[in-house]
């Protein structure tokens, strides 16, 4: 019998997966918690778990963030306001006819497997929408609720209290509620290089504070888009790793040389950090970097370097816990944001449960989204065989132990892939599990 699947999500992986079933004749029902596609671009999402603010421009360009089988309009810029990624969203699913696929203001509640009966082995899924609550079993389970929203607040926590105003960058939605104000921003991902600048442009003063180097790449180098140099998985890592530390030394230069701490890694070891905009308002005085915070005093804040200052507002931009709200936690869960999948898609115990977009690529996710939902689409359709547990196992593990050797220890750094290498990776994967379902068949032939 042919399977039937629930895809718990309708953001930029989940629709991808609509389209990829859809096109492959699996039958699936889709159920988003919001009124509209999006997910985390839908700056003002009714769900509440969007992290858009209302300055936020994508830090991967045009045409490395789009969909294969859907370009993003020529007529966008090379890197499109949160505006213009909700609309082709929107574009992308009514373009192809998927909107009446998707069950919207449709939570699910809870996902367990069915231990007993003609079901077992399977997954019974619960869900509220408008109507009520109810039940439904399916064969397979396909996670897409994102890993961007649940917010991480430091630690441990700073010592001491605060007297002014704290929120997360989750909450953060314009630089008009900053107006004014001295504002503290601690973090160096991409989200506290913004928000800096945006309160740089508002506020009385602005400190930005860095817990640990890192690198920051602007958005063009020598004319073309950062992320459209060296794009070739086959030429060996250490190679490109060499070419982009000798252009970004070019181009930037020492991250002292802007007040920001020394990076205790190589240029590749970490997540990057993206801006143009920052370099500019650092080297202006506009911005005052700070080292990390050492104690929060009330309405002061005193820093690592013993230096004590004046703030009302502290924005913390410390990343996001990977969390499944619809498992029960012995079950399905990441404790500090690890969870290890083969190829990040198939969970190695659990059959039937696989995930999209649970992965943070050095580029875009879309277009690796949309590969692992074509990736899934042959598998439920039996053109695709897993490789044995032990095989699965040993693979994972070679990936793990790679990944944990090069990239800085730390829960932002669990599940890092580079989006040319996955990519390629991916192909081949697909290739030998074809090969083993013809075998399985006794198809010889086929390849």
């Amino acid at each position: 019998m042919e399977p039937r699947v629930c895809i718990i999500g309708a953001g930029s992986s989940g629709i991808a997966a609509v389209k990829a079933l859809a096109d492959a004749n699996v039958a699936f029902d889709c159920f988003e918690a919001s009124d509209r596609v999006g997910g985390n671009w839908v700056f003002g999402n009714k769900n509440g778990m969007s992290s858009a603010y209302e300055g936020l421009y994508i830090n991967t360009s045009r045409d490395r963030m789009q969909y294969a089988d859907y370009p993003m309009p020529k007529s966008y810029p090379d890197f499109p306001h949160h505006t213009q990624i909700a609309a082709y969203f929107n574009d992308y699913v009514d373009h192809f006819g998927l909107r009446r696929r998707i069950s919207f203001e449709t939570e699910v509640l809870h996902a367990d497997l069915v231990h007993e009966g003609e079901n077992r082995g399977k997954w019974r899924v619960r869900v509220r929408d408008k109507g009520g609550a109810w039940e439904r079993v399916y064969d397979g389970i396909l996670v897409a609720n994102g890993h961007h929203w649940d917010p991480l607040w430091p630690e441990p926590a700073y010592p001491g209290t605060f007297d002014g105003t704290q929120l997360h960058a989750h909450h953060y939605r314009s630089k008009d509620t900053l107006r004014g104000k001295r504002v503290l921003v601690v973090g160096m991902g991409n989200s506290a290089m913004d928000i800096a600048v945006e309160a740089s442009e508002v506020g009385a003063k602005s400190f930005l504070a860095a817990r640990r180097g890192a690198y920051v790449i602007p958005k063009y180098i020598f004319g073309k888009p950062l992320d459209q140099h060296v794009t070739t998985a086959r030429i060996p890592w250490s190679v490109r790793r060499r070419a982009m530390e000798v252009i970004h030394h070019l181009v930037v230069g020492d991250m002292e040389r802007y007040g920001l701490p020394k990076p205790d890694h190589r240029f590749g070891d970490a997540h990057p950090t993206v801006s143009s905009r920052i370099l500019d308002r650092l080297v202006h005085g506009a911005i005052t970097p700070k080292p990390n915070v050492a104690e929060l005093l009330g309405k002061q804040v005193r820093f690592a370097d013993g230096s004590v200052e004046d703030v009302d507002v502290i924005i913390w931009c410390t990343g996001y816990k990977v969390t499944f709200p619809f498992f029960d936690p012995t079950l399905v869960s990441a404790p500090n944001n690890d969870l290890p999948l083969f190829k990040r898609v198939f969970h190695p115990s659990l059959p039937g449960l696989m995930f999209l977009g649970l992965l943070q690529p050095i580029g875009a996710v879309m277009p690796l989204a949309e590969a692992q939902g074509k990736w899934i689409a042959k598998y439920l359709r039996h053109e695709y065989e897993l490789p044995p547990p032990a095989e699965m196992r040993r693979t994972m593990d070679e990936e793990r132990e790679r990944m944990f050797a090069r990239y800085v220890k730390s829960k932002r750094h669990t599940m890092e892939v580079d989006f040319d290498d996955y990519l390629l990776d991916l192909e081949h994967e697909i290739r030998r599990g074809k090969r083993r379902s013809a075998h399985r068949r006794g198809d010889h032939h086929a390849t």
